[in-house]
């Protein structure tokens, strides 16, 4: 094992043995969290990321997707109540071609494959209920095709041919609209669905496509278009109406000093209307001309006479010359022709009401009949139909104002007192954070520093003297700077029964035991650089 790693392992375990009880107890806890950590972080890491493979199953194409999985051991997990299946990315495609070349998902056959499927034997029913089906699934694939669309189901109702009745009743159309969550379809795509589905279909008007959603709520109805229920183009006619309308005043009076209220009433029903005008073309030649001319001449006879009772002529008297001239013209002018087709659509605007209140404060200089006149432009208002538009100045209440301005003042201020209790919960945990790692860090000094404080210990080795001889000049030891030691004289001990004299210690003991007194206080005095040196002493002395 390398010299530093065995140095370090050497520290450690001194290190923990100088710890107590309670700090094994923690530096053990502190390391298991560490362990546990880095393995849920490398855990984590290391886990795959996983793709969809297939989205919007049925229970039974989900189920055999599955067990298709679990034999070529790839593994997946399930989202979505179970209806989507995710894989590790770099499986995504070869699971998908596996799961193609065995049938998986299966489809339902719908649109014109089901006519693939009719046989030669198939009856005049099978066909046009097949064909019809085939309709309704080709128009719900295309309407699923549009962006915000879940799901979609269309049933078609297309009366049948038969000369056995005058008028053929009309093709009509239901369309049930699934939308994506969170999505709300718009009117114009109402519409768009409405004139595809009506397109699509021989005979089929725009008017009989009933469009509802997943929610319930109508979207077109059969007779009143793609707009919704009168009462749904009133109010969309009233709130048009009043921005128009505001937007006009609060030009001139400034925002929030008028109000406006429309009352609109529209029709609830829809109506086909047909109108002829005729009227004579000028400057045009005759389409046909024609003169019928009688003259006559001549003498003799008598004169006819006033017709009598029974109806026989009474003779005149007298006879004379007498004639006869008449002429007669014809002429057949060309005449204007116009036929007029009128759709009379549902909601149209029978009669409607304005109402403007001026804030009084705000109405200074203000010329009411010139604020009449632009409201009556801004909505179109027609005399001739009965509509009314009333302006008037009068005194707003503040009492709303007052309570909003106070609610956002003390809304303000809960925001403000959030933000400090937030910052001053930061402040908190910072600090409590910073007194943590500082009393670590000084929990560890102190154990360090106990640590290095050894007491000298007595071995048996020194030996004790009256009186000490006079130093002995020795050669200085390498390394750090030692401190002096002063020797003084050290006193008799207590007199001691008479002991056989011993030898006294050559030159080579007392320098020995004058460079041990030396190392001692150099110890005592800087513990952690005698530390430091003798480590270096170890690490030099080791072999390589």
């Amino acid at each position: 094992m390398p010299p530093a790693i065995s140095q370090f392992f050497r520290k450690l375990g001194s290190g923990m043995q100088a710890f107590s009880p309670a700090q094994r107890t923690l530096a053990i806890l502190g390391v298991a969290v560490i362990v546990l950590g880095g393995v849920a972080l490398t855990a984590w890491l290391g886990k795959p990321a996983y793709s969809p493979l297939f989205s919007g199953l049925k229970d039974t194409d989900a189920n055999s997707i599955v067990e298709q999985l679990r034999k070529d051991n790839i593994p997946y997990e399930l989202s979505n109540g179970g209806s989507t299946i995710l894989v590790p990315e770099d499986k995504v495609y070869d699971e998908r071609l596996k799961a193609a070349a065995a049938g998986l998902p299966t489809a339902a056959a719908t649109g014109y494959s089901l006519l693939d499927k009719l046989g030669v034997t198939s009856s005049e029913f099978q066909q046009s209920v097949t064909y019809k089906r085939a309709l309704e699934g080709e128009l719900s694939t295309t309407i699923q095709a549009m962006d915000g669309v879940k799901s979609a189901a269309v049933q078609l109702a297309i009366p049948e041919k038969s000369v056995f009745v005058a008028t053929t009743p009309e093709a009509t159309a239901s369309v049930f609209v699934e939308t994506q969550p969170g999505t709300t379809l718009s009117s114009d795509k109402v519409q768009a669905i409405v004139h595809l589905t009506s397109a699509a279909i021989e005979n089929l008007k725009p008017t009989n496509v009933s469009v509802v959603d997943s929610q319930g709520n109508v979207l077109s109805t059969v007779g009143g278009g793609a707009t919704g229920s009168s009462s749904k183009q009133a109010s969309d006619y009233q709130q048009r109406t009043s921005d128009a309308v505001r937007t006009v005043l609060d030009s001139v009076v400034g925002p929030g000093n008028s109000t406006v209220a429309v009352a609109a009433d529209v029709t609830a029903e829809s109506a086909q209307q047909r109108s002829e005008t005729f009227s004579p073309a000028t400057n045009t030649p005759a389409l046909s001309e024609s003169t019928k001319t009688e003259k006559y001449t001549g003498t003799g006879g008598g004169a006819a006479g006033v017709l009598g009772p029974d109806n026989i002529a009474v003779p005149g008297g007298t006879s004379a010359n007498g004639s006869y001239d008449s002429s007669d013209t014809t002429e057949n002018n060309a005449v204007n022709k116009v036929t007029e087709d009128r759709t009379i659509p549902q909601g149209a605007v029978k009669r409607q009401t304005i109402s403007v209140a001026i804030n009084q404060s705000a109405a200074g200089g203000v010329n009411i009949d010139s604020v009449r006149s632009l409201v009556t432009a801004a909505a179109g208002i027609n005399t001739a139909r009965g509509d009314v538009v009333t302006v008037e100045v009068l005194p707003f209440s503040t009492a709303a104002a007052d309570k909003a301005a106070e609610a956002l003042g003390s809304a303000q201020a809960d925001a403000e007192a959030a933000k400090e209790a937030a910052l001053m919960n930061t402040l908190i945990m910072a600090g409590s954070i910073l007194l943590a790692a500082i009393a670590l860090i000084v929990t560890v000094l102190i154990i360090l520093k106990r640590r290095q404080r050894r007491e000298p210990v007595d071995l048996g080795e020194r030996v004790e003297y009256d009186a000490l001889p006079e130093a002995i000049p020795t050669p200085a030891i390498a390394g750090p700077p030692t401190t002096a030691i002063e020797l003084t004289s050290i006193q008799p001990a207590a007199p001691l029964e008479p002991t056989p004299a011993l030898p006294l210690p050559d030159s080579d003991a007392l320098d020995g035991e004058l460079k041990r007194a030396q190392i001692e206080a150099m110890v005592a005095d800087n513990p952690a650089r005698t530390a430091e040196y003798l480590r270096g002493l170890m690490d030099e002395r080791q072999s390589v």
